[in-house]
């Protein structure tokens, strides 16, 4: 069984003393590091209380919040057929532990680092009976050496971009015996099939199942209560134009609260529900002096909502809720378009019926390349400004056609749908091919 190259165990190494110096400027890595402290001993703590080697141990990775709602579905399945199953979940990401609160699992942490030691402990402790990756985050360390230990190694909702630098040396030399010890591997499509092929996955190895994320989201969606709060107090303003963006970074809010200011003197009635990806107190007052710095009356945070009236800037100064406000919008603009993280999630407005705009930066995202195409979504130019203001005065004035754009969201999401039970019939199988 091939081992991962000494100059991928170089570069990770290296990456490892560098981490340190680098998270004094970098929060979120400062939280990933300070999290691991422990967590070989957290593991075997967990194992020696728990751990029953008569029962099936399934191990699911998700880097992130994205991943992990792709994971959820087929989580929640497993649970609910296969009680007597084992369910540990990992994730990279500082993002990701909210969520990970939330899943059906006997023990949830943060992913160890990608280095023998680690990784040969961990894998000793839980000794699972297969390894689930979920999209496309296959660490050769770790896949390398528990396929040695006999775990079988899956790969859900598994999609690649076709300007994936994962497609590109080196990523690709490094990963390609992982991607190749794959057993099982549930492609999103046909063409994520072919560029599986070309990271090192063997065609006997994959199927297409579909996104879970479609399952996820929809029955998201059925199970919105508006009555709840704080959704009935934003629903009791009635005869508003609604605007939510969600997932926004600086460069976002650079476009659409300057747009949102040309909306509002032309349509005094608008509104709009800005959901920042981090709320943290910096980006909330840089909110705040943009919104002052344009003529916008202050904004009103969300948790403020209870002792002040609303104006027509509400910021969402919470997480964890934005999925279920695009129910309340009439229009969506759906953020990291203009940042390099990436676009963010369409698919949460669009089972809504809610059209979506998006930055220029929206190529890796497979959902929305078919919104585009299918005309449930726009995409914006670099200066978006006026483009964005242009949309929503379009979708205000005509709301035949405003509804005709957010069915074509409704409409994809519904069609992929059953992805979750063709992916966790893929698990199951690749347990119960454990040990032949």
């Amino acid at each position: 069984m091939a081992r991962p190259s000494f100059i991928y165990r170089l570069t990770v190494s290296l990456a490892g003393k560098a981490a340190p110096l680098a998270a004094r400027f970098d929060k979120k890595l400062a939280r990933g590091l300070d999290a691991r402290r422990g967590l070989v001993e957290r593991v075997q703590a967990w194992v020696e209380a728990h751990r029953d080697l008569k029962r099936p141990l399934v191990w699911v990775h998700a880097p992130s919040v994205g991943e992990g709602l792709q994971a959820k579905p087929v989580l929640e399945a497993l649970r609910a057929t296969q009680p007597h199953w084992q369910l540990v979940y990992t994730f990279f990401s500082p993002s990701a532990e909210r969520l990970a609160r939330t899943l059906p699992v006997d023990m949830t942490d943060y992913l160890p680092f990608d280095r023998p030691r680690e990784v040969r402990a961990v894998l000793k402790g839980l000794e699972p009976t297969a390894l689930v990756f979920s999209k496309l985050d296959v660490w050769p360390e770790l896949a390398l050496a528990a396929a040695r230990a006999g775990v079988k190694l899956g790969l859900i909702s598994a999609t690649v971009a076709p300007a994936s630098s994962r497609l590109r040396w080196p990523a690709r030399q490094w990963a390609h015996a992982a991607y190749r010890a794959l057993d099982r591997i549930g492609a999103i499509s046909q063409d994520d099939a072919r560029r599986l092929e070309r990271l090192g996955a063997r065609a006997d190895a994959i199927q297409v199942t579909g996104d879970t994320r479609y399952d996820s989201v929809a029955e998201r969606a059925e199970r919105f209560d508006r009555s709840r709060e704080p959704f009935a107090r934003l629903t009791a303003a009635t005869g508003t134009f609604t605007v939510v963006a969600g997932s926004t970074w600086p460069a976002d809010e650079a476009v659409v609260l300057p747009a949102f200011a040309d909306l509002l003197a032309q349509v005094p009635g608008a509104r709009l529900l800005l959901a920042p990806h981090e709320p943290n107190p910096d980006h909330l007052a840089g909110i705040a002096e943009q919104t002052t710095a344009l003529g916008l009356p202050r904004p009103v945070r969300l948790s403020q909502l209870e002792h002040a009236p609303p104006g027509p800037v509400i910021v969402v100064d919470r997480v964890g809720i934005l999925a279920d406000l695009y129910a309340l919008s009439d229009v969506a603009f759906v953020g990291g378009g203009y940042h390099r993280a990436g676009l963010h999630s369409v698919l949460e407005p669009a089972v809504f019926s809610v059209p979506v705009t998006v930055g220029p930066h929206w190529q890796m995202s497979r959902d929305a390349q078919l919104l585009i195409e299918q005309g449930g979504a726009v995409a914006l130019p670099a200066d978006g400004r006026h483009p964005l203001h242009s949309q929503w005065l379009v979708w205000f004035h005509d709301p035949a056609a405003r509804r005709k754009a957010g069915a074509v969201g409704k409409k994809l999401v519904q069609a992929g749908r059953g992805a979750a039970d063709r992916t966790t019939a893929l698990v199951q199988q690749l347990v119960r091919g454990a040990g032949r």
